[in-house]
């Protein structure tokens, strides 16, 4: 399935410490992305507008009957839908594997999770209406399919010319990854971060405000090192003057670097003008 025809649905409760975030990760997969809201008392909704994603208002209980027939009323969306419910257990490095799933070729892949957790073998024998939802990847039919169930009907009562898959999820697994050298550190990370952003202050400032300070602590020596002119004394103390030259060049150049690309972005912004991507 394209990326164009899966529509991917946020619902939550007071997040408003993750609903941008979550709306501008869910949007390099889709940009199809809203939000349904479950009664928010927090500035949840306010800063989902803010970045004009289409709020909905859903006042029912988080049964996955009830919320595939408010998708399929409200919404009345024709593509595949993955609704993922935003809890405290779900991180948002989750979505690429829930964006996987929806993309697969399933007319409803309901992924649950059940109060009580010492049953982790529950599987299709579970009342839908005493799971509670994880991630829905639907397409239309099999949402409205499952929107009509009753509150009391499982897994095995949906239609069964339909592919249907309904699992009781625990903890997500841990992929192992391979170490770079950009991650083998926190310096290496600040020095990959420093070379990509390319900002002038640490382009320039750090390295100059090492050079300079190497020079000026070696010349306060050099009275007492040297105490007659001759080649090597005169090279010494020309390196060492050059080096805090350049440190101080140096310093000079990204502070005036810094506030040039402040004024470019101060002038860009008040004039609408386009950046590069």
């Amino acid at each position: 399935m394209s990326n164009e025809e899966l529509h991917i649905l946020f619902l939550g409760r007071d997040i408003e410490l993750r609903i941008v975030s979550l709306i501008t990760k869910g949007r390099q997969f889709s940009k199809h992305v809203s939000y349904i809201d479950c009664g928010s008392n927090d500035e949840t909704v306010e800063l989902a507008q803010e970045v004009d994603c289409p709020v909905h208002h859903y006042k029912g209980e988080v049964v996955i009957q009830h919320l595939a027939e408010f998708i399929s009323s409200e919404l009345k969306w024709h593509g595949r839908i993955l609704l993922i419910h935003v809890t405290n257990q779900w991180k948002i490095s989750d979505l690429l594997l829930d964006v996987n799933r929806a993309n697969e070729d399933w007319d409803i892949y309901y992924a649950f999770h059940t109060e009580d957790q010492a049953n982790e073998e529950e599987d299709v024998s579970s009342i839908l209406s005493r799971t509670i939802p994880k991630i829905l990847a639907a397409s239309s039919e099999g949402c409205k399919q499952l929107g009509g169930l009753n509150p009391l009907a499982t897994a095995s009562e949906i239609d069964s010319k339909m592919k249907v898959r309904v699992i009781h999820t625990g903890q997500r697994p841990v992929v192992m990854e391979r170490e770079s050298l950009a991650t083998a550190s926190r310096f290496a990370q600040l020095f990959y971060w420093m070379l990509e952003s390319k900002h002038p202050l640490f382009l320039f400032g750090i390295p100059g405000v090492i050079l300079f300070v190497l020079g000026y602590r070696l010349s306060g020596n050099l009275t007492n090192i040297f105490t007659e002119l001759n080649t090597t004394s005169i090279g010494v103390t020309l390196a060492t003057i050059a080096m805090t030259l350049i440190g101080l060049f140096a310093m000079m150049i990204a502070i005036i670097l810094y506030i040039l690309g402040k004024q470019v972005n101060r002038i860009q912004s008040q004039y609408n003008w386009p950046r590069e991507s």
